[in-house]
């Protein structure tokens, strides 16, 4: 009898992982858009510069300001928007829904508790997640360089999409369906290397910083993690996110990976791979931030919601 009942009674001492919607993702991400966009406008000028341009983030912020006013800080917003809604919808849900099936399976001896995933698991998972979001939100990434690039442009170059989903008709009636796919190579492996440097290293360090400081499961706790995973992924995505944009706001089939490289290099030498790292940073580290802080809201409610144990 007594084996049978602790049989009976241990499974209720072990905790499950919870699983949140898959959209929840995408949901804390376009939120975060909304309140970082004209920080990641002004990191695609200042990449896309030409002439006499300015070349500080102080001086395109001011320029964009004087010729286009507030709203033209909030160029491409549906594009973003719709970039969010594609790209991060993906990522995080597929990163989500991997961790949770590679997860160790033997709960901890101690506490019950599920095991996290080792930090190179989380890697792996999140730079599947990552490349995979890249290529299903493409479209609205080659938009959304567009649109933020338009106002720099001459008169005469400018496309002038309306928004959207008017810049994807005209984009496949114009430069066929090929054009959707610009760029989708470096924006994949730009994509899986954020995932990487947001997704796994966000939940390594609010793991780390739960367990050897005084901090609990709250507000300074996301944020700090969220801030330092803003650091790592500007700094891993640099390289690669100068030769998307590149690439990806060109016109013709002349730009490409090899061609952009070498005119890159030839300008700038091996600096070119942290063009606009401070404007990323800036516009990345409060989008780490803003996501990741909108999306433990969305757990939090979710967990009310159903009734939860904050500790489960």
């Amino acid at each position: 009898m007594k084996s049978e009942e602790g049989r009976a009674a241990a499974p209720s001492t072990r905790q499950r992982p919870i699983h949140y919607p898959f959209w929840f993702g995408g949901s804390a991400s376009s939120m975060a858009a909304c309140v970082t966009h004209p920080l990641d406008l002004v990191k695609v000028r200042l990449q896309t510069r030409t002439g006499d341009m300015p070349k500080t983030m102080t001086g395109t912020f001011v320029h964009i300001l004087k010729h286009n006013g507030v709203r033209g800080l909030y160029n491409g917003l549906s594009a973003s928007l719709l970039r969010q809604i594609t790209y991060s919808t993906t990522r995080f849900g597929i990163y989500e829904e991997l961790k949770s099936r590679f997860a160790p399976k033997t709960p901890h001896p101690t506490t019950g508790k599920p095991r996290p995933p080792s930090l190179a698991l989380l890697i792996a998972l999140a730079s599947a997640s990552g490349f995979v979001g890249g290529v299903a939100g493409n479209a609205a990434d080659v938009l959304n360089v567009r649109m933020q690039h338009d106002a720099a442009l001459p008169a005469a170059q400018r496309r002038n999409y309306a928004h959207a989903l008017d810049g994807l008709a005209r984009m496949v009636r114009d430069e066929g369906a090929a054009s959707l796919f610009r760029g989708v190579w470096p924006n994949s492996a730009r994509a899986a290397a954020m995932t990487a440097g947001q997704l796994a290293s966000y939940d390594v360090f609010k793991r780390t910083l739960l367990r050897l400081t005084p901090m609990r499961d709250g507000l300074a706790a996301h944020f700090t993690a969220s801030f330092l995973a803003g650091v790592v992924a500007a700094t891993v995505t640099s390289p690669v996110d100068v030769v998307k944009t590149r690439v990806m706001s060109a016109s013709g089939s002349e730009h490409g990976v090899v061609g952009v490289l070498r005119e890159l290099y030839a300008k700038d030498g091996m600096r070119w791979m942290f063009r606009g790292w401070v404007p990323s940073f800036l516009r990345l580290g409060p989008q780490t931030i803003c996501t990741f802080v909108f999306l433990e809201s969305h757990r939090k409610l979710y967990r009310k919601i159903q009734g939860i144990d904050k500790t489960a």
